[in-house]
């Protein structure tokens, strides 16, 4: 019997697939719905970047939903979450709602930043997403920053800080990873690497092409990890998490994936090859987790449909939100720069 379900159902090409899956139904199920709400908002995101209704720069994370659901799920709801200007699926998975951040994408007055970030600078401070930065590597030393005070304050919970391939090049990189390992710091560092730092390969960009190998300069424990695969992501991340909550400091983590789309919205993507594209398309992680969730028996494909259907009209509904928002008011222009309104000061 089992030999039939198992040709009966459809597996991504080249997925790794869980015949024997090593977490719980929920956990699959949760990753499921988590990584399709990512994939359709971004969707829906690039459709309307092309009607000109989400202006600006806008980085999709299409093809990279696991780095985010794997690692959400390791983690608990108090660690504090960092990242770089592809920021929309980190605080989806979190929890933020889809309306703030597509209203934040419309730039209107109730996007979760009021309208006055746009894309490359998400914040939700209710589930402790620190951001969404725009230049390159800036993140870094500021989750060094945010490492430190939860150690400092013993807290017991850590920061993770997402990158691309391109920021390892910065100098911040090297300094924030030299000190989190010289004072222990409670740091998950995340090079999500897909190959590309804009249209550029990281063979363009390095005679070190496994990253991972850069955190062992200042002997930090560093591993490359396939993070087609959304289980290896948790692994690792969960492993990462438990030597910083003992102790014992930074971890850099090389997560190996890909984008489907160009790096932004400008981007033709001519640098690689349709078989390049379609390989990684056939390794899948949404195809792989839904493939594991069928053979398990855990849903049908009616119930996944049905959590399909639920996550479209999600994404339809921030849409509408963010459509009937108001535009922020000309005075905004004025507040949150530089002081507290009612900042008590004394001026010589």
């Amino acid at each position: 019997m089992a030999d039939t379900k198992e040709k009966t159902i459809a597996e991504p090409a080249n997925a790794k697939v869980e015949r024997e899956p090593k977490f719980s139904k929920e956990t699959y199920m949760r990753w499921y719905e988590m990584m399709k709400l990512m994939r359709r908002f971004e969707e829906k995101a690039g459709q309307l970047y092309g009607q000109q209704k989400i202006k600006g720069f806008c980085h999709l994370y299409i093809g990279q939903e696991a780095c985010a659901a794997g690692a959400i799920t390791a983690l608990t709801k108090d660690d504090k979450w960092i990242t770089a200007y592809r920021d929309h699926a980190h605080p989806l998975g979190l929890g933020t709602s889809p309306n703030a951040i597509m209203a934040e994408l419309f730039a209107k007055a109730t996007g979760c930043s009021k309208g006055k970030g746009g894309s490359m600078h998400i914040f939700d401070k209710e589930v402790n997403f620190v951001g969404g930065h725009g230049i390159v590597g800036a993140q870094v030393p500021l989750a060094a920053g945010l490492a430190f005070t939860e150690k400092y304050n013993n807290t017991g919970n850590l920061a993770i800080c997402y990158m691309g391939d391109g920021a390892v090049r910065q100098g911040a990189f090297h300094e924030a990873l030299n000190l989190a390992m010289l004072w222990k710091l409670p740091v998950i560092f995340v090079i999500e690497n897909n190959g590309y730092a804009m249209g550029t390969s990281v063979q363009r960009t390095s005679n070190v092409t496994e990253l991972y190998k850069l955190g062992l300069s200042y002997d930090m424990p560093s591993e490359p990890v396939e993070a087609m695969s959304v289980e290896n992501v948790h692994e690792a991340v969960a492993r990462a998490a438990e030597r910083a909550r003992a102790g014992e400091g930074p971890t850099l983590l090389e997560f190996r994936t890909y984008r489907y789309k160009g790096h932004s919205m400008s981007d033709p993507a001519k640098y690689r090859t349709k078989e390049e594209l379609e390989d990684y398309k056939g390794r899948d992680t949404i195809e792989a987790v839904k493939a594991t969730i069928l053979l398990q028996g855990w849903a049908t494909e009616e119930e996944l449909d049905q959590i399909d259907d639920k996550v479209k009209q999600q994404v339809a509904e921030s849409v509408k939100f963010a459509e009937e928002s108001p535009y922020p008011d000309p005075s905004e222009l004025y507040t949150d720069i530089y002081v507290e309104q009612d900042y008590p000061y004394v001026m010589d």
